[in-house]
């Protein structure tokens, strides 16, 4: 990444970003939340995104209309991100604690997802914590990913399950 900056390259309306790292050139459509996070040079975010604190998106990615992005993803170069793609990042979700209390961020387990470079995932899909999704491959829209993904590899499915091997992009 080059000389980091603390806004976006272009202006438009309705976007909370707050403590953002930039790269150059990065264009951040409307309606859009951004916080804590770091986005690599020549990156394009759309609308109704989500980056949460603690996301990193590296160089020359896409980012679709009404992704979520959230703590603990960390998503290589030229990767693109479909429209309405969900990150997950607890295994074991609940909003109360065994006593009944309301839960806090000590406790549960954050788990870390990566997207290595030139990865693709398809609109809809479901990415669970814990996985890596490898350099090249392809993740079908609407796909649920549970477990890693080969580098070049092509998933379908829910659960995402590996398909014959796909013709060179």
């Amino acid at each position: 990444m080059s000389a980091a900056t603390s806004k976006p390259a272009n202006d438009a309306p309705y976007r909370l970003v707050n403590d953002v790292e930039f790269g150059t050139g990065v264009v951040v459509q409307a309606f859009t939340n951004l916080y804590g996070c770091s986005i690599g040079d020549d990156s394009r975010i759309g609308t109704f995104v989500e980056v949460q604190r603690g996301a990193r998106i590296g160089a020359r990615c896409k980012i679709q209309s009404h992704a979520f992005i959230c703590d603990g993803v960390e998503i290589g170069d030229e990767v693109f991100v479909g429209h309405g793609v969900m990150f997950i990042n607890d295994l074991r979700p609940a909003a109360a604690t065994a006593d009944g209390e309301l839960q806090t961020g000590d406790d549960w387990e954050l788990i870390r997802t990566y997207v290595e470079d030139r990865a693709s995932i398809g609109t809809g899909a479901v990415i669970l914590g814990g996985v890596r999704i490898g350099c090249g491959a392809l993740v079908g829209a609407g796909a649920v990913v549970t477990r890693d993904v080969a580098p070049g590899a092509v998933v379908v499915g829910s659960p995402a399950r590996a398909q014959a091997a796909a013709a060179a992009r």
